[in-house]
């Protein structure tokens, strides 16, 4: 074994038990909550299914990388090779909808009470079930078509264009259901991180104003950091770290198709920064709320 891939296999490794150890013992709290009897409330169904997704993500996406680091990238044939890719993007999807809907969610939240969106406050609390379950769903027909276009490492059929994925490969046809696909792939992906910066950009005039009116108090008395801001100050770290994860993600996608025999090194770092967000996100929440694993609620409300 090459000590470079078992250098990247033990950072692998790490990531995986680190990331898991957080989003499940998360995750525990919420399953907790339904032997309680406990009602969530609207973002904690949001956490929910963010964390669950997250742990999925990196199941799916760091521990085909440790077996191809430990030299045992062949035992995963074509069938094993889709449902890893397929469970990565699903989850991916479910992520990037649950990032952007907690973002919008908590700037509706901090909105000023006469404003028109607190209005949709009652609206969206209402339906954010059926929304996260949705999501799910639509994510597992979007991606479909990804599922059937992978191939395993033992597979030597020859096709015309290859990108490799460090375990498995993926071959690229220039018909119109593909692009129609990946047109639409790109447009969703799109509006979830223009929401995004939206909620991000109104949350941060928000605080900025919030904070503005409050200098005189701050000079004069001690004063708390209210839990809406920091729960705001939370979500903003999550959806930085999250556009990192995502940039990173995308640049791996633009160099695996540009180049026909992608480095497998450059595969192996851009792929553990893609997992940083769902490594980090849980510990992002924990820090940011100590009591979070001790009253089962894993933000601030």
């Amino acid at each position: 074994m090459v000590p470079e891939n078992l250098i990247m296999g033990i950072l692998f490794f790490s990531q995986t038990a680190a990331g898991i150890l957080g989003n499940w013992s998360i995750l525990l709290s919420y399953v907790m909550s339904i032997f309680t009897e406990k009602n969530l409330m609207p973002k904690d169904q949001i956490l929910r299914h963010l964390t669950l997704s997250n742990s999925l993500v990196i199941i799916s996406r760091v521990i085909p990388h440790i077996l191809a680091q430990l030299g045992l990238r062949y035992l995963l044939d074509d069938i094993l090779c889709k449902i890893t890719l397929y469970s990565n993007r699903v989850s991916r999807g479910i992520s990037l909808h649950c990032t952007c809907l907690l973002s919008c969610f908590q700037a509706i939240t901090i909105s000023p009470s006469n404003s028109r969106c607190m209005k949709l406050k009652h609206s969206v609390s209402k339906y954010m079930v059926q929304s996260c379950s949705l999501s799910w769903l639509v994510h597992l027909l979007l991606n479909s078509k990804a599922a059937i276009d992978v191939i395993g490492p033992r597979n030597k059929n020859n096709f015309t264009k290859i990108i490799k994925l460090g375990y498995c490969s993926a071959f690229l046809f220039g018909n119109t259901v593909n692009v129609l696909n990946l047109l639409l792939l790109c447009f969703t992906d799109g509006l979830y991180l223009g929401f995004m910066v939206w909620a991000s950009v109104f949350m941060v005039s928000i605080l900025y104003r919030h904070k503005s009116q409050l200098q005189y108090i701050h000079a004069q008395h001690s004063f708390r950091v209210s839990p809406e801001d920091r729960a705001t100050k939370t979500i903003l770290i999550l959806v930085c770290t999250f556009v990192f994860s995502y940039s990173m993600s995308f640049i791996l996608v633009i160099y695996t198709i540009l180049f026909d025999n992608p480095k497998l090194w450059i595969i192996n770092i851009f792929t553990f920064l893609d997992t940083c967000f769902p490594t980090f996100c849980p510990f992002i929440l924990i820090s940011n709320n100590k009591s979070v694993l001790k009253n089962h609620i894993p933000c601030c409300r």
